[in-house]
């Protein structure tokens, strides 16, 4: 979901058979057309099917290639539709040298790898612990991409996704082992607010991936790690503000960096009155006063 999957399905159908997107039309996957398909999952969902599209594409241009002579497209379907040639093809794809062996821990897990870089700044609010992303710089490894609006949308999607993992979605659990935490009812998940201020995300050019379809690379979940710049950010805020206060030395900041732990690790004689707690255990309800 939220791939954009069908656009670039279309988009690599109408490359490979020459022909504009008005004429391609997808239907939804179904098992009583590919009985075998696998489930978009591992961001390989571009991979596998596009390269399946490509091959069913050039199957039935191999068949068209006796009347590609004269006339137009319509002209080469008519008369190959009358000649009783197959208009129809199933094109079938697997990712190719995977060889890993999970028991000895050794082979070739993954076909390529996905790299990107992140710039984050922060602001925190030493009182509150709340914190506000001012700005977030990205640039990802996307190959050429098939679609550069979708990629985009992705990589910002899972980047704010990672800021809910890094700074907001704390697991909390009741003294019998209870996970309280479970579901957006009963934690903060990011919002409109939660998004960076100055949003900025670029493609890296000029990094074709012969690895995949069009020298593309798939994207989905990967760019979510790049959200770990807002914590680090976050780390370094609640370092100068303890400068500040005079508190040298190291200090122990888990995450997610919640408002409370932010709040904890930013050192007064307010934070001072609250008993020692283990890093990561705070929560509102667990003080006594």
């Amino acid at each position: 979901m939220g791939q954009g999957l069908h656009t670039k399905m279309v988009q690599v159908a109408c490359r490979a058979l020459k022909i504009p997107t008005s004429r391609i039309h997808i239907s939804e996957t179904s098992t009583n057309t590919v009985p075998n398909t696998s489930p978009t999952a591992a961001s390989a969902s571009s991979d596998l099917n596009g390269m399946a599209v490509k091959i069913a594409c050039e199957t039935i241009l191999q068949r068209l290639e006796p009347y590609m002579g004269k006339g137009s497209w319509d002209d080469w379907v008519r008369a190959a539709y009358f000649d009783r040639v197959g208009l129809s093809a199933t094109g079938f794809y697997r990712t190719p040298g995977l060889d890993y062996d999970m028991q000895k821990n050794e082979g070739r897990p993954f076909n390529y790898f996905c790299y990107g870089a992140a710039v984050s700044e922060v602001e925190i609010d030493c009182l509150t612990g709340d914190h506000t992303v001012l700005r977030t710089d990205i640039v990802m490894d996307v190959g050429d991409s098939l679609n550069p609006a979708i990629d985009i949308g992705q990589i910002e999607g899972a980047f704010v996704q990672g800021c809910g993992l890094f700074t907001m979605e704390e697991q909390v659990y009741s003294p019998e082992g209870v996970l309280y935490s479970r579901g957006p009812g009963m934690y903060k998940i990011p919002g409109f607010a939660d998004i960076p201020i100055h949003f900025n995300v670029s493609l890296l050019r000029g990094a074709p991936n012969d690895k995949a379809i069009f020298s593309s690379k798939a994207v989905g979940e990967p760019p979510l790690f790049l959200a770990s710049s807002v914590f680090f950010a976050i780390k370094d805020a609640v370092y100068s503000a303890r400068a500040d206060a005079g508190l040298k030395g190291t200090f122990r900041l888990d995450s997610p960096a919640t408002a409370e732990c932010i709040r904890m690790a930013c050192e007064d004689q307010f934070t001072a009155q609250f008993p020692a707690a283990e890093p990561g255990s705070f929560t509102p309800w667990a003080i006594k006063l």
